[in-house]
This record gives C-alpha cells, structure tokens and sequence, in this order.
C-alpha cells in the first residue's frame, strides 16, 4: 500500500474515519438498510458511482464516433439490410420509412383502454359493487416473469438489484408463478408503452413463456395511476367511497387523502415484499370497503387480484402515486 502524504491528505482520511466511525452518511460504516421483518441489514460498500453531465460525456474521447455508430446500427444499418440489393433510395430517412410502415404494423397491434373507458368501468363496477382490478406491469414484474424463463434468474439477481426493493429476491421462482396467476385472473393490465430493453421488449414473450396468452387480456397503460389523478377522474370515482390503503406508504397517503375530505377507512402497513401478499390481502379483508389504493411494488399486482376477488371490490394498483401524494396536501374535492 503506498504511505499516504502528510498535510491536507493525511488530515482529510482522519476525517473521513472519524466521519466513518460516528455513522455519518460520509462513512461506509455508518450506511445501512432495512431487510426483511424491518431489522437493520448493513449495506455493503459500493463506490460511489461518478455522475457526468451530459456535457462532459459528450467531451469524453471516443463519444462522438460511439454515437454515430449507434446511430447506424440502431437505424439505417437496419434499413440497409432491408433494402433490395439492386436498389438504392435517394433522400430518404429512416424515420420516413418507419412512418410510411406504421399503418402496416398497426394491423398487428392490440389497442389499449383510455383513461376515460377505463374510468367508465371503474365507475361502474363501484355503483354496482361488483369485483375490479387494474394491475401495472413494469420492469421489476416483467423481470420477476422472465425468471427462469427468458433469462437465468442468477443473471437478473445480478444485473437488476433494485428488484428485491420492489419486493423480490431473486431467484424466487415461487414469486415468478404467483405474479403469472394474478395477471391472469386481472381485470386490466397496465403494461408499459417504452420499448426499452426491460419494458415491452420482455413483456410479450415474459407472458407466454408463463402460460399467459396476450390475448386472452385486456391492456391499459402502465402510467393509468398518473392519467388517472392528473385528470381528476380518481378523485371523483374515490369520493363518497369507503377507501382501504394498502403498503408502506399507506400511513402518509391515508392523511393525504382525509384532508382532500375522502373517507379513508382502512390502512395495511407495512407489507413485506411479495411473499407478505397473501397476509396483506387478509388484513385488506377485515374491514369492509368499496376500493382499495395498493402501492406494494410487484406484491402489488397479487394483492389487487385476490383482494377484489375475495372481497367483490375494486383494487387499483397504485404505484408511486402513493409517495407522490402522501408526500404533499392534496386540494379538498379534487
């Protein structure tokens, strides 16, 4: 190990050690998480990741060819092969290309419900008291689906570990299945409209290969908790209706929601990742509602499903939407 230099050098890793020791966030020592059961889990120590602006990543030697190249081979690399050897096409774009395709393609394409259809049905399935679902797929349950499927679930665990955040260790081919029953049985699926590599290139294949045929669902977009609050319509199908929050951000959202005047009668917390789904729905279960908030990450999907089944109610996948309003004081009567 080189001797580090007396002065400013010697003086700054004093510092730091003595930060260290007394558990500031300047430390490693000092850093640590909750694990399973709410116990102190200590975190292991990452370097802390250098973030560049865009600017200075474009300076970096060697940005300027790398872009090109994936300009080239994200787009007229493709257009190039699909082109007849014999031909060549003067002032053409790939991006003209693509819209004068897209008519073709939509003859393939499944359409989602709207904001709107999908409030209609919400709003008639509380007048009616009859069960309703609306689930959200996103990166963390569309990888939790190609466990084992679409890829080693060793691989996932290493290269995705923001799943067990959203409630899933990896390798947990028992999560894998559950997730698969509950999109089955939901009454809508929000799926997401990115196609980056995680998101809607997964999401089809994820489905089959867990014996989930596309069509035999009904899909709305994954961001349906957004559209829904931006547009007010949430707020009006919640008001006059008993309200059950479900996940560990209930306490904040339920305090949210009394003071816009709804009538929150229920609140589950906390829930421990998607093996706690089945306790959660028992505790949802206990006091009577007409729709329950659920914000429990990929837990989230299970307990929407059996919860409205087991209870003839409406469950709506709630998402970050719960951290967005629990952390701000909503408008009375939104």
């Amino acid at each position: 190990m080189k001797r580090i230099a007396r002065g400013r050098g010697a003086a700054a890793l004093k510092r730091f050690r003595a930060g260290s020791r007394k558990g500031k966030l300047g430390g490693r020592r000092g850093v640590g998480i909750l694990g399973r059961k709410g116990r102190l889990r200590r975190r292991r120590p990452r370097p802390s990741p250098r973030v560049a602006t865009e600017a200075q990543r474009q300076e970096a030697p060697g940005y300027g060819e790398g872009y090109l190249e994936g300009l080239y081979d994200g787009g007229e690399r493709l257009l190039e092969a699909a082109l007849p050897g014999d031909r060549i096409v003067p002032d053409v774009s790939v991006a003209e290309v693509l819209a004068a395709g897209i008519p073709h393609v939509l003859t393939r394409s499944i359409r989602l419900l709207g904001t709107e259809e999908l409030c209609a049905e919400l709003e008639a399935a509380l007048a009616a008291g009859r069960p309703y679902s609306v689930v959200r797929l996103g990166d963390g349950e569309l990888l939790t689906l190609a466990q084992d499927t679409l890829k080693p679930a060793a691989e996932i665990a290493r290269e995705s570990p923001f799943l067990s955040y959203a409630g899933v260790d990896a390798p947990d081919r028992a999560a894998r299945d559950e997730l698969a029953a509950a999109i089955r049985r939901a009454t809508v699926v929000g799926v997401p409209l990115s196609r980056r590599p995680n998101y809607q290139p997964l999401l089809f294949e994820a489905l089959r290969r867990n014996g989930v045929p596309p069509e035999s669902l009904r899909f709305t977009s994954s961001m349906v908790n957004y559209a829904l609050h931006e547009s007010g319509h949430l707020m009006r199908l919640a008001a006059g209706k008993r309200i059950a929050v479900v996940g560990n951000s209930a306490d904040a959202l339920a305090r949210a929601l009394r003071a816009a005047g709804l009538e929150v009668v229920h609140t589950v917390s906390p829930v421990d990742g998607i093996a706690d789904y089945a306790s959660a729905v028992e505790r949802a279960a206990a006091v009577p509602f007409d729709l329950a908030l659920v914000s429990a990450g990929v837990a989230a999907v299970p307990i929407c499903v059996w919860l409205s089944e087991r209870t003839g109610k409406a469950a709506f996948d709630f998402g970050h939407m719960a951290d967005r309003l629990g952390g701000t004081a909503l408008p009375p009567g939104e």
